[in-house]
């Protein structure tokens, strides 16, 4: 009854209001009389009207502004994936985004759709959103500094540093004594000129520079930790001096800009010593806890804008109050993650791409029509390499550094990336540059970023240089290897107790090793040895409770599943653990056993059709990350579906095919060091058919009477299964028991797939 009163009174008010509402509009008509006629007259019919109406909305400021945004970001993040695969950083693939979406490219061939998507008078609102882009990600920049690094080994790494900025500053000057004349705009000095292109020859890109270290993994040697602090130092002293070219170019005179320096010290004096002590009192207060509220954020951004609000009334430009404010932030592990993640994801994907295709539109490579100016943009990378790498280079040699470790900094500091587009930029805007030396600049900046990845592995050819842990575990070679790859903890800790039952008897002669491999751009340099404390904490609590000595190896990586690999067959191991990721089959067999039936369209899959490797894991029982690791692990490997494996001492071991044979001597190492009971199932009846595999299993059986024990397939029809603690099965036979025995998977334990 309750239910019906609740539908007539829903009528009665909605029905009763209705009628009112229509009364008033029919004698709110009469009051039209002595009224004009406001509303469009309908000339050309309501659909055309419609049409003229939809339009108009599409050309409105937001409208235009929206999908300029929705279009960047898709290309942008469809460019820096297809760099990332190529081991490029992602950097560069949305810069190149930017320069196809420009005039080079999309405005050179389909001109229409060009000043459709991005009229002339809609760039103000995309290059005002992109500064503010530009504003957060330097925030970001500030923050990732370390400037506990800088006072710890700041004796070589200034030297470096500095002669890395000097000598391309020199060169770049030098260089601009040629060109003023054919290429200086029209009214500028060349003190100015000179001083841009002084400066632009001598930037290094410190985020893209740590990603590389990361990646490579060198970011635990003392060559990664002088990288480091040279890129910081480089930053630091670089934005300080644009800083100050920033005064002179517009004061006009190296005189009048002194005033403007001057107010630019008194700036950095009071965010150092009134306002950094201000921020750290605050973030002490808040460090413990596990979220800060909205008065706390708002005073860190209300700091954010007004830093960057004041360097721009200074006249040194809004980005260095930013980077200003990042630097100054409370010096706690915890609050800066609060911030980066509240920060970057804004900046990164969504407002630092505007910035990219910005630049892209102001770059014209239809400019550079003639040999000569190709011969120009040639000398110009000559220059900013030679001055760059040499002077890096040269500049490490001279204070002890091996011709390896010096060629690498030298290499790793000639990395430009966004920092050099910034600075271009803000050339442009001050008229210092034309758009023809800024299309120089910005092909000169693609080079030398792009340039990074290939000279790193020529140096690492030339020298035979190995990763220091590999080389570690090669030295090994003897004792029994097992390398476990973990991405969760939980699953890591699986690992680890199924590795330690592998060799729990055999310590002095094997070895585990445990690595967690993670994005590049998921771990940011100056935490990153409490990112990798945070990670091995659990597996090494659990080491100890086992008492099975491990070995960490950490690392970033553009591409996991390569790396992953690439360690385990460097490294010579007997055997590579990992765990299963989600099955990217809607409604597979395999999906019920791990519980995710989600489609998902990954892009390897497409790059496998068109490179003809899909036909070799057609209808595979794995998702993506797995069907790469095994196609390129070269080891033994193990694949673990984690049911929360506890212990390792009732295992079944089912027998498809003679092929599973080799599954037997892992059965005498889990008996051997662990006292494991495996049950042997013989699904299709080979023992007794297969002279090598009876042979296996009889000379088990006589050594371990006690531990072996043979099943009949009657038993899956029970809940036996659910009973024990693993299954191990080769990868032929799991893909034979999905199709076949589905019914075998809702009572399966955990399991553990070996390719041999």
């Amino acid at each position: 009854m309750k239910n019906h009163r609740n539908t007539i009174f829903y009528l009665v008010i909605t029905g009763g209001f209705t009628a009112l509402i229509y009364w008033l509009l029919s004698i709110g008509k009469g009051l039209e009389v002595h009224k004009k006629f406001l509303l469009p007259v309908v000339e050309n019919g309501h659909w055309n009207d419609f049409i003229d109406s939809m339009s108009l909305n599409l050309h409105h400021p937001l409208a235009i502004l929206l999908a300029q945004i929705i279009t960047i970001i898709i290309v942008a993040r469809f460019f820096g994936w297809v760099f990332r695969k190529i081991g490029q950083p992602s950097v560069i693939g949305e810069i190149i985004a930017g320069i196809v979406l420009g005039p080079s490219l999309l405005g050179l061939y389909f001109p229409e759709f060009s000043l459709t998507l991005f009229p002339v008078e809609s760039l103000g609102n995309l290059q005002f959103l992109s500064q503010i882009g530009l504003i957060l990600f330097m925030f970001v920049i500030g923050m990732e500094l370390d400037l506990k690094v800088l006072q710890n080994r700041a004796k070589d790494a200034i030297v470096i540093s500095h002669a890395s900025i000097i000598f391309p500053f020199a060169l770049g000057i030098g260089l601009a004594y040629f060109v003023y004349f054919k290429f200086a705009p029209e009214g500028v000095a060349f003190m100015p000129f000179a001083l841009f292109m002084g400066i632009a020859m001598s930037i290094t890109a410190f985020p893209v520079l740590a990603r590389i270290v990361q990646e490579r993994g060198i970011h635990k040697t003392k060559l990664g930790a002088i990288v480091i602090t040279c890129a910081a130092a480089d930053d630091i002293t670089a934005w300080c001096i644009l800083a100050a070219v920033i005064a002179i170019v517009k004061a006009g005179t190296f005189v009048s800009s002194l005033y403007i320096i001057g107010m630019a010290v008194v700036y950095v004096l009071v965010m150092l010593f009134v306002v950094k002590p201000f921020l750290k009192k605050i973030g002490e207060l808040y460090a413990t806890k596990d979220s800060l509220n909205k008065p706390v954020v708002a005073i860190f951004f209300l700091t954010l804008i007004i830093s960057s609000y004041t360097t721009e009334i200074i006249g040194i430009h809004a980005l260095f109050g930013a980077f200003m404010t990042g630097v100054i932030m409370p010096d706690i592990t915890k609050f800066r993650n609060l911030f980066i993640e509240k920060v970057e994801d804004v900046s990164v994907i969504l407002l630092l791409p505007l910035f990219f295709v910005f630049t892209g539109l102001r770059t014209e490579i239809g400019l550079i029509n003639d040999p000569y100016l190709w011969k120009v943009t040639g000398f110009i990378i000559l220059v900013a390499v030679v001055g760059k790498f040499l002077g890096s280079a040269l500049a490490a040699k001279f204070v002890g550094q091996s011709w390896r470790d010096s060629l690498t900094i030298g290499a790793l500091m000639n990395t430009r990336g966004l920092m050099e587009l910034i600075v271009l930029n803000i050339g442009l805007d001050l008229k210092v540059l034309t758009p023809e030396v800024f299309t120089m600049m910005v092909i000169m900046a693609l080079v030398t970023t792009f340039m990074t990845g290939p000279t790193l592995n020529i140096i690492n050819y030339i020298f035979k240089t190995k990763d220091d842990v590999v080389l570690e575990e090669i030295s090994n070679f003897k004792k029994y290897k097992i390398l476990l790859s973990f991405g969760n903890n939980e699953k890591g800790k699986s690992l680890l107790r199924l590795a330690n039952s592998l060799v729990k008897k055999q310590k002095d002669k094997s070895t585990v090793t445990a690595m967690h491999l993670t994005l590049s751009d998921e771990v940011h340099a100056y935490n990153l040895e409490q990112y990798e404390k945070d990670k091995f904490l659990p597996l090494i609590v659990e080491s100890k409770m086992l008492n099975q000595e491990i070995t960490t190896l950490f690392k970033a990586t553009v591409d996991i599943e390569s790396n992953i690999a690439e360690v385990a067959n460097n490294g010579e191991y007997d055997l590579l653990l990992v765990g299963l990721g989600k099955s990217i089959f809607e409604g597979s067999l395999l999906g019920k056993v791990l519980g995710f039936t989600t489609r998902i369209i990954n892009p390897d899959r497409l790059i496998d059709k068109f490179t003809g490797k899909e036909g070799l894991f057609e209808n595979s029982p794995f998702d993506e990350r797995t069907r790469q690791i095994i196609s390129k692990t070269k080891t033994p490997l193990g694949i673990l579906i984690d049911k929360d494996l506890q212990q390792v001492n009732q295992v079944i071991i089912p027998i498809f095919s003679p092929e599973d044979t080799f599954l037997i001597d892992y059965a005498q190492r889990l008996i051997y060091n662990n006292d494991s009971q495996i049950m042997i199932l013989d699904v299709n009846g080979n023992i007794n058919t297969n002279f090598v595999l009876k042979s296996a299993i009889d000379s088990l059986k006589e050594k371990y009477p006690k531990n072996i024990t043979f099943m009949d397939t009657k038993i899956i029809k029970k809940d036996f299964l659910a009973k024990l603690d693993l299954m191990i099965i080769s990868v032929e036979s799991w893909k034979v028991l999905l199709d076949k025995y589905s019914i075998w998977l809702r009572r399966v334990p955990s399991v553990l797939i070996f390719k041999h």
